[in-house]
């Protein structure tokens, strides 16, 4: 499916605004067309209700915006070492084996088979340039790896074009608050 598909694009939203499309769809057809086409209006939402049932399915365990705003407050109010622990205990939980590492990458996680670079330790950067980008890409190069760059701050374009032209996947608050999930985090000082 192309990425700015109009599906690719409702399933990236909120289950309920594609099944508003299908209802209002649904009701326009059976009202508008003549009675022998009013089953067939009436189901012209049905895709459209399939995208919404995807799409609540796939969010079902998506944290709240309070649990990602938590989270944001929580990991920017603590110092590296308890984050990188935070971190390590999460990919473990989730099967990767966890080696921590200098350099561009702070871990390299192996699952399946699969080995990750991640780079976290600027993650209460302001704003992701490419410099980190770029040292973190010639690791993974080095390693024959995947790459994974975790920050809260803002992202430069040309940082977002650098890591979408060489697949370096980039987590904020809300893919932290759904790593996160079930792990205690220490309340952030007022």
């Amino acid at each position: 499916m192309a990425e700015n598909s109009l599906f690719a694009i409702l399933l990236r939203k909120r289950w309920w605004v594609s099944a508003s499309i299908a209802l209002v769809l649904g009701l326009a057809g059976a009202a508008l067309l003549p009675p022998d086409w009013r089953v067939v209006g009436a189901m012209s939402g049905f895709p459209f209700a399939v995208i919404a049932a995807m799409s609540a399915w796939r969010g079902r365990h998506a944290p709240s915006a309070n649990r990602v705003a938590e989270v944001d407050a929580a990991v920017r109010a603590m110092a590296w070492p308890a984050f990188a622990d935070l971190l390590a205990q999460a990919f473990e939980r989730d099967g990767h084996t966890v080696k921590r590492v200098n350099g561009a990458a702070d871990f390299e996680l192996v699952h399946q088979g699969q080995t990750l670079l991640v780079s976290a330790r600027r993650w209460k950067t302001a704003r992701t340039g490419l410099e980190p980008l770029r040292e973190l890409q010639a690791a993974r190069e080095k390693a024959g790896a995947a790459a994974l760059y975790i920050g809260l701050g803002e992202i430069t374009e040309p940082a977002t074009a650098f890591a979408a032209q060489h697949r370096i996947a980039f987590w904020q608050a809300a893919e932290l608050a759904e790593s996160l999930r079930g792990l205690t985090l220490p309340r952030p000082k007022a």
